[in-house]
């Protein structure tokens, strides 16, 4: 039995988590978080991602709580209405087709609870030393342990990759935005319906979750790359640059001020030579990530997921990551384009539909 650390509690590690213990491998689970992270934006399963989830047998748990929008409007920064439909929405697409929108905590936790792995959350790694025969792992609360293999599932700031690969600079392509995302009351009444709002170099959009309950809020605007700022600095600053706009704005800033769960980050892509170093290999945004502005990292997280567990039950690491990242790089490549193909209107239906299928997972 090989004993695997995944670092990162997200899609991505969970996912991987339940495809490797279905395969005989230990798994150790180590998240920085104190617990599974709620809140965030909701998210799409397209295409392959959607095999994937329904080879685990979470396809319907996951379907059962989709987010089911009527469709979304469009106003300027006075509320005026621009544009409404109900045949799509700007965050998942059309409506009829097989695709489905769910909020990323939903999913987090339905993995969790499917996966029989050990989880250690409020923790870290802060030091990767290759060995003989594994990877000798240190902890930010102490303490080492010795893995057979290390996959950092940590996100856009991976600490794994850092350790592994070197300073975060050197891979990472600014996107030119920065976004805000909190849950607020449903003090507009909304009920299935998104709206988004346009107002020169800021915008949103804002739609209800948990039966018309609360709001998810995306709050964004156009950036250099910015200094890492605490959170109530980040606060600060996205109230400074949607100031002064009208329509229900305020009062998002308001509810934003008062919220205790509040997610802030650039738009950006992460791009690498190769995704392993030895026993370490990266999945998810860690290794390649695509941005919301895709929205497929949800999609590229399932699917690496699952077809890094694939290689890994047929052979040893090496030959593993290299038939990994053999198959999935076509894959990223057409998945990160979606978002820089059309700054102003987002990607072609048939570019979205060409690259959430582009893989074949057999």
């Amino acid at each position: 039995m090989r004993n695997v650390l995944i670092s990162g509690a997200g899609v991505a590690g969970a996912t991987l988590a339940w495809f490797l213990a279905r395969q005989g491998f230990a798994v150790t689970v180590v998240e920085r978080a104190p617990g599974p992270r709620t809140g965030g934006q909701a998210i799409d399963v397209r295409g392959a991602a959607l095999d994937v989830v329904d080879r685990m047998g979470l396809g319907e748990r996951m379907r059962a709580v989709r987010t089911r929008m009527r469709g979304m409007s469009v106003v300027d920064g006075a509320g005026q209405e621009l544009f409404r439909s109900e045949e799509f929405t700007y965050s998942s697409g059309r409506l009829d087709n097989d695709d489905f929108e769910v909020l990323r905590d939903d999913v987090v936790a339905i993995l969790h609870e499917a996966a029989d792995v050990e989880y250690v959350f409020g923790d870290s790694v802060t030091a990767l030393t290759e060995e003989a025969h594994g990877v000798r792992v240190e902890f930010e609360r102490g303490g080492f342990r010795t893995f057979d293999l290390v996959v950092g599932a940590d996100g856009l700031h991976s600490a794994v990759r850092r350790l592994a690969f070197g300073p975060e600079e050197e891979f990472v392509r600014h996107l030119g935005q920065y976004l805000a995302i909190f849950p607020a009351p449903n003090f507009l009444g909304l009920a299935d319906w998104q709206v988004w709002f346009r107002h020169e170099e800021t915008g949103g959009a804002i739609y209800p979750v948990r039966d018309n309950t609360e709001l998810r809020v995306t709050l964004g605007f156009g950036s250099e790359p910015l200094p890492r700022l605490d959170v109530e600095d980040q606060k600060r600053l996205v109230g400074e640059r949607l100031g002064g706009i009208g329509w229900e704005v305020p009062k998002l800033l308001e509810a934003m001020a008062a919220a205790d769960v509040f997610y802030f980050d650039a738009m950006a892509q992460i791009h690498l030579g190769r995704w392993s170093a030895g026993r370490v290999v990266l999945l998810g945004d860690a290794g390649y990530c695509a941005s919301a502005l895709s929205g497929q990292g949800t999609s590229l997280a399932l699917v690496g997921a699952y077809v890094l567990a694939q290689e890994l039950g047929r052979g040893e690491h090496e030959a593993a990551f290299a038939a990994y990242e053999r198959r999935m790089r076509p894959f990223v490549e057409l998945n990160q384009a979606l978002a820089t193909e059309n700054p102003a209107g987002g990607p072609s239906e048939e570019s979205v539909e060409r690259a959430k299928n582009a893989i074949d997972l057999t």
